[in-house]
């Protein structure tokens, strides 16, 4: 009986099989081989840059007048002269408002008169008194007329200081009549008109003075309690001593061109907001800064230290920690949990406390790096991101 046999392709099919198989077998061998041999990937490494620097602090605030001085009459009359443009800058004693001094210097006059008359009845009465003692020591009058003329010299002396007070009231009345610039500033609008009646505190104008200017701010209770325990290790000078140098600059700048100085802290923390007001002192001698307008100043938070600076792109979140990536001797790559400080110019961020200097950071490349792999890594070197174009 014959034994039928099944062809594939004019190929036996157990043929067939088994040369599927050990094709199979040289392909799985292949890739194999091919996964051993290849590299680990490859990333950038650099050392932490490590940089003298001073940590600061910023906060919003507002900038107010060293000097506000609201300008009220001090006697009432018609505006005779107003001597200022709206606007503009006055000095210190320039002449603002002249109010009509005439019945002032009518009543200045008529006193002056009343008091040369006072003295010549003062010495009438000092002549008589002289007369009427002589008299009673020689028994030739009543001592009743001596008192009588003691009386009359009395009333005399009283009446000149009276008149002589009343003079340096009316002097002062007169001198009002002339409204001067109390300091050197900038003026506002004037709110009466040449001719207009103005009465005992009518308010004329007010007066900014704008070189120098304060800054006012509100720095948290913990903040403030920072700086206080700073100063109490001796890391940094009390703010209350006018010797802390800070930085400021406006809304439309990028740069701390502002220099000044620290000038008062508030005496309590406000039970409300839970912050306490802070307030420096910068010069203005050009008047660029206008009372009233937002700024943005930095106080010193630390004194200048070694501080290590690694890219904020390199630091990697893992729920509530802060991680950096570390490659070893080996190229194996380890997680450090760092705690960051602020950032810094250029992309850069302080680091206070997680790596030391000779630990190699990767940089670039964080996706091809896993914790436990190895990698191939390549030095780079960490520096400030370029934020305008080097100029050629």
């Amino acid at each position: 009986m014959a034994v039928d046999r099944l062809i594939v392709g004019g190929v036996p099919a157990a043929l067939a099989i088994a040369s599927l198989l050990a094709l199979a077998g040289c392909g799985n061998g292949d890739d194999g081989s091919a996964q051993a041999n290849a590299a680990p990937p490859e990333v950038t490494v650099a050392h932490p840059l490590v940089k003298k620097l001073t940590e600061w602090d910023e906060f919003t605030g507002r900038f107010e007048p060293v000097q506000r001085v609201a300008v009220h009459a001090r006697v009432s009359g018609y505006v005779q002269e107003i001597g200022f443009q709206d606007g503009q800058v006055v000095e210190a004693d320039q002449m603002l408002f002249v109010i009509d001094p005439r019945p002032y210097q009518a009543t200045v006059d008529r006193l002056k008169a009343q008091i040369e008359q006072s003295k010549a009845e003062l010495d009438l009465a000092k002549l008589q008194q002289g007369r009427a003692q002589q008299l009673v020591t020689t028994s030739a009058v009543a001592k009743a007329q001596l008192d009588q003329r003691n009386a009359e010299l009395a009333s005399a002396v009283a009446a000149l200081a009276g008149a002589q007070a009343q003079l340096r009231q009316a002097e002062l009345d007169l001198a009002w009549t002339r409204v001067t610039a109390p300091f050197k500033g900038r003026i506002s609008d004037r709110r009466v008109d040449k001719g207009n009646l103005v009465s005992d505190q009518t308010l004329l104008t007010t007066i900014v003075q704008l070189d120098p200017i304060y800054l006012t701010f509100d720095m948290s209770e913990s903040d403030f309690l920072a700086y206080q325990r700073a100063v109490q290790r001796g890391e940094l000078p009390s703010t209350r001593d006018r010797k802390t140098v800070v930085h400021a600059h406006l809304v439309d700048e990028d740069d701390w061109s502002h220099e000044g100085s620290m000038d008062f802290v508030d005496n309590v923390v406000d039970q409300g907001s839970g912050t306490i007001r802070g307030r420096a002192v910068f010069p203005n001698p050009d008047g660029l800064i206008t009372p009233g307008q937002f700024g943005r100043i930095r106080i010193p938070g630390s004194p200048e230290y070694d501080a290590f600076l690694i890219p904020d792109a390199s630091i990697v979140t893992d729920q509530s920690r802060k991680v950096v990536l570390t490659v070893d001797g080996d190229g194996v790559v380890h997680p450090k949990i760092i705690r960051p400080g602020p950032s810094q110019p250029g992309g850069l961020r302080i680091v206070r406390r997680g790596i030391d200097p000779q630990d190699r950071i990767v940089i670039n490349g964080l996706v091809r790096a896993r914790p436990g792999a190895k990698v191939t890594p390549k030095d780079g070197k960490i520096e400030p991101e370029q934020t305008e174009p080097a100029a050629s």
